[in-house]
């Protein structure tokens, strides 16, 4: 008996392949990120054309906030119950829960900014996928492998730039309801592939204490804080800059509106592609060395372009360099998550980290549109950002590097004497 489940096992693992499931993975990430950003691009539309009544600056961004909100904080919960349902359930549970919201705010909210923050809110259900994702893929690779894994993982977030780039011509040139219709469309259709297609990895467990139980206890492993920080750092600040980039090349280096588009999604596309090559160099060289060298080129790019250098030579490779290592150091912090977590509590903590990643975006531009309106200048920001990056630097070669080192030694132990796994 134990022999045909053995087959039955190895038969189930070569049907659904790690590398199968991480394509699944990473394409419901990117296309529930398409869904969670379908409302940032139209603000301003809305502004303009004056739909909605005529809102404030603040009108817009709230809207713009509310569902980046609510995906930020929901990854928490989202996290813990994919650590005890699996990914193969949440994924389409996620996906199909999206559409809702997506269908309320094509046929019933578009003319009221009221209905729009209502619809915004659950909406924001989209932004959690980021946080079943990482322990659903983890599960599947070996530990040599994960970086790499949750890496290629993470680079769904440019699901993100296809909604900057297609949300407001499709409602322009073909319709109010097509960009919601058309996405609403594709997640109900990978809903259905991911239920029939996903199975967890084979030998998982999932936790049998409270789901209560489960947050408290993963908040106060040394690893959680420590990731939090990191990833604050460098996802907040890539979220940060695909935010606030524009507006800083518009008024501080006067281009054009297109010309600053471009530009930041340059910037963007670098990020997304240096998220996996972050988590394979820390396959290879460990994640403390990927990190420490991310914040380090964030600290050098921060106070070159606090000195307002020519935008064309020396600004570009500045803001270029950092986009570079703040995708690097994301892809490299959940590589130290996936290293030093027990598989099954990854999705708990993924998910806190998550959230501190998310909010971590808001606090840079506040800071620097605070900073500009009193000084006229973004210099003081950027030098902020700069120290800021330099303390996680810091924080990275001293608390983090003993945390991976008691995490090694611990397993070295475990090896040497098996009873030690035990105790």
């Amino acid at each position: 008996m134990s022999d045909r489940l053995l087959e039955g096992r190895r038969a189930e693992q070569a049907t659904h392949s790690p590398w199968l499931m991480l394509a699944m993975a990473t394409i419901g990430f990117a296309l529930n990120f398409w869904a969670w950003a379908l409302i940032s691009p139209l603000g301003p539309l809305f502004r303009e054309q004056g739909t909605l009544g005529t809102l404030s600056e603040s009108d817009v961004a709230l809207m713009v906030a509310v569902p980046v909100i609510v995906g930020s904080l929901g990854r928490i919960v989202v996290g813990a119950l994919t650590d005890k349902l699996g990914g193969r359930v949440m994924f389409p549970i996620v996906s199909g829960a999206t559409i809702v919201p997506i269908l309320f705010l094509a046929f019933f909210a578009l003319d009221s900014y009221a209905l729009i923050l209502v619809g915004g809110f659950f909406l924001g259900i989209s932004g959690t996928a980021f946080a079943i994702g990482v322990p659903f893929v983890n599960a599947w690779f070996p530990p040599e492998r994960r970086g790499l894994a949750v890496g290629i993982f993470g680079a769904g977030m440019g699901g993100t730039a296809i909604s900057a780039l297609t949300t407001v011509k499709l409602y322009t040139n073909v319709g109010e309801k097509a960009p919601f219709l058309i996405t609403a469309a594709a997640l109900a259709v990978y809903a259905v592939l991911a239920w029939v297609i996903m199975r967890d990895a084979p030998g998982r467990t999932a936790p049998t204490t409270s789901l209560v139980a489960r947050l408290s206890a993963n908040a106060r492993l040394p690893i959680t804080w420590q990731a939090c920080l990191l990833y604050a750092v460098a996802f907040g600040g890539y979220v940060a800059f695909s935010v606030y980039l524009p507006a800083y090349l518009k008024t501080d280096y006067g281009l054009t509106p297109a010309d600053a588009a471009n530009r930041m999604a340059g910037f963007v596309v670098v990020a997304v592609v240096m998220r996996p090559v972050g988590g394979w160099l820390s396959d290879k060289l460990g994640p403390i060395p990927v990190l420490a060298t991310a914040y380090a080129v964030v600290v050098v790019g921060a106070g070159v372009a606090a000195t307002h250098p020519i935008l064309e030579h020396i600004g570009t490779v500045a803001f270029l360099a950092m986009a570079a290592a703040l995708g690097a150091g994301s892809g490299a912090t959940f590589a130290l998550i996936a290293k030093v977590t027990e598989p099954s509590r990854v999705g708990g903590v993924t998910g806190l980290v998550g959230a501190a990643g998310g909010l971590g975006g808001f606090v840079p531009p506040l800071i620097m549109g605070y900073v500009y309106g009193r000084t006229d200048s973004y210099a003081i920001g950027l030098w902020m950002l700069s120290v800021t990056a330099a303390l996680t630097l810091l924080l990275t070669v001293t608390v983090v590097r003993h945390t991976e080192r008691a995490h090694d030694e611990r397993v070295s132990s475990a090896a040497a004497d098996p009873a030690a796994r035990n105790a």
